[in-house]
């Protein structure tokens, strides 16, 4: 196990450990896109700080040292000289402002998640997949690139206190108490939307499930993918990653 730097304290650290595997997890998913698209933690403690992506490289160059950690204004706080993707620090500082209990923030850009955010109606309830990402789903209209600071409330407007959005003709967004529950969030939701892109491929109606199921998902998804699934989930996915390239935990 690689040395904690002796700058960061050992909760941080483990949030850092636990962001690199989920850039590395997401790379190895193909749901990265070049040097684009951003995971946000936030850093244990009082302090509104984020640790998050130098802007330049590759998902699977992401280690637990090089992520850049920063206040919820962008200034880098940690002496690094990485340069920060500035639609990264629009999304993800709004999301983290307005949301105290979104300690970790992913936004994808995959070409799934993306042909679903260009259809009219977005996510169908079409899947059982689909109906734990709908149960806390929200949609934000595309206002160009996230580059205007002066777009962030009415993203957090629209966010409001759901953990999924579709950010329309644009991408992905989830958010959770943990990284490991904020990954699970996003894995259900990218499934979903493979699994409706792939449905519609075959040209035939959608049987689409009716409202009195979608009324009892948000209860049967806390039970079946809450804390628990989370908790078991992630010391899993830590096993693959360590098996494939445990470099992530530098």
């Amino acid at each position: 196990m690689p040395n904690r730097p002796s700058s960061i304290s050992p909760n941080e650290w483990d949030r850092r450990v636990d962001l690199a595997a989920c850039y590395r997890m997401i790379a190895h998913l193909g749901w990265d896109d070049l040097i684009f698209t951003h995971i946000s933690a936030r850093v244990p403690g009082p302090d509104h700080q984020l640790l998050i992506n130098p802007y330049g490289l590759m998902f699977e160059e992401v280690t637990a040292s090089n992520l850049v950690r920063i206040d919820l204004a962008g200034a880098i706080l940690d002496g690094s000289d990485a340069a920060i993707n500035p639609a990264g620090l629009v999304i993800h500082s709004a999301v983290h402002a307005a949301r105290a209990d979104a300690e970790c923030v992913v936004h994808l850009h995959t070409p799934h998640g993306v042909a679903v955010s260009a259809q009219k109606g977005g996510l169908k309830p079409a899947s059982q997949t689909a109906l734990y990402a709908l149960s806390t789903l929200a949609y934000h209209p595309y206002e160009g690139v996230a580059l205007e600071a002066d777009e962030q409330p009415r993203l957090q407007a629209d966010l409001g206190d759901r953990d999924l959005m579709i950010l329309e003709n644009h991408g992905l967004l989830a958010c959770g108490r943990t990284v490991a529950d904020a990954f699970l969030k996003m894995f259900m939701l990218q499934r979903a939307c493979e699994i409706q892109i792939l449905a519609q491929s075959g040209g035939g109606e959608l049987i689409t499930v009716g409202p009195d199921i979608l009324k009892r998902i948000a209860a049967q998804s806390r039970r079946s993918l809450g804390d628990a699934g989370a908790g078991l989930i992630w010391p899993a996915i830590l096993r693959k990653m360590d098996r494939l390239d445990p470099s992530y935990r530098h």
